[in-house]
């Protein structure tokens, strides 16, 4: 007869079953805490970051970029790579967006499993922030024109004016409203008033360059903020305006001009003074109703 011993060996050298655990619980580990620090932000620039790090263990990339409907984001300090290596971001068949990887050199399968590992992971809190980053442009956001309204105009100023102090740049200012608006609101009805608000809105837009930025306070007031502005540029911006407002088929028809108040900024201003100023020069434009405009 046959004895079957067995031997009770707690230090065993090597066992399949306690590997597997191990490894599924250091993967368990890394996936709740890279999920606990894109938790930590609703902001899309910061949360990029986060994930970039991550993403750095599995890919040696020169550039990272997030593209959506609505936003598009880079990487601070992303480089042209020689090609670049496209990822669909989806949460529950709904498409969120891309992300795109500047690389020089292949990606391994091994990490290109590694990178869909830590996408999924990305997913929830980057769907948070898209949200949160569209209420936020619908806050700062004027309804009728979709330009800036007044909170967001006062947190550019702000800034503006902060890079320029740091970078010693200057900062125009333009504030302007629409001549004789209200007969026309009065005369015609809200209807052809908010028509040729929009249509104001639009001419504004294509008068300024991509790094000003136009808004709307409310009424018929608007303000233009003229970063890296030289002595030329506010008065190309008021040529530019005439032009259009005599082109403009809506605004043609019904007349309308406009008065702009303008100003520099200078080093002992803040955001108030600054402001006070360009108003006070849009006072004297209105009040001469000249078609010249008001610089101090």
């Amino acid at each position: 007869m046959q004895t079957l011993n067995i031997l009770d060996n707690p230090s065993t050298s090597f066992n399949v079953f306690n590997t597997f655990a191990n490894d599924r619980r250091k993967s368990d580990n890394l996936n709740t805490g890279l999920l606990e620090q894109l938790q930590t932000t609703l902001n899309l620039d910061k949360l990029l970051d986060i994930f970039a790090m991550e993403a750095a263990r599995f890919v040696n990339f020169s550039g990272l970029y997030f593209k959506s409907q609505t936003v598009s984001k880079a990487l601070r300090g992303s480089k042209k790579a020689k090609q670049e290596r496209q990822f669909e971001l989806k949460l529950n068949n709904e498409f969120i967006g891309t992300l795109s990887y500047g690389i020089n050199s292949p990606i391994s399968m091994s990490h290109y499993e590694e990178l869909k590992r830590i996408h999924q992971i990305l997913l929830y809190p980057l769907k948070n922030a898209l949200q949160y980053h569209q209420a936020m442009q619908l806050a700062m956001q004027d309804s009728l024109t979709g330009l800036g309204n007044r909170r967001y105009f006062d947190e550019q100023l702000k800034r503006a004016m902060h890079n320029a102090n740091r970078h010693q740049g200057q900062v125009g200012l333009v504030l302007g409203d629409l001549n004789k608006f209200k007969a026309v609101n009065d005369t015609h009805g809200h209807n052809i008033g908010d028509q040729v608000l929009q249509q104001f809105a639009d001419v504004l837009r294509t008068c300024i360059r991509d790094s000003d930025s136009v808004f709307r306070f409310g009424g018929d007031e608007f303000a233009i903020i003229v970063e890296n502005a030289s002595e030329y540029a506010l008065d190309i911006i008021r040529s530019r305006i005439d032009n259009a407002l005599k082109v403009n088929a809506l605004l043609a028809k019904y007349q309308m001009s406009c008065s702009l108040g303008t100003t520099f900024m200078n080093r002992a201003d803040n955001e108030h003074s600054l402001f006070e100023r360009a108003d006070q020069a849009l006072y004297r434009q209105k009040m001469n109703m000249s078609k010249r405009l008001s610089v101090v």
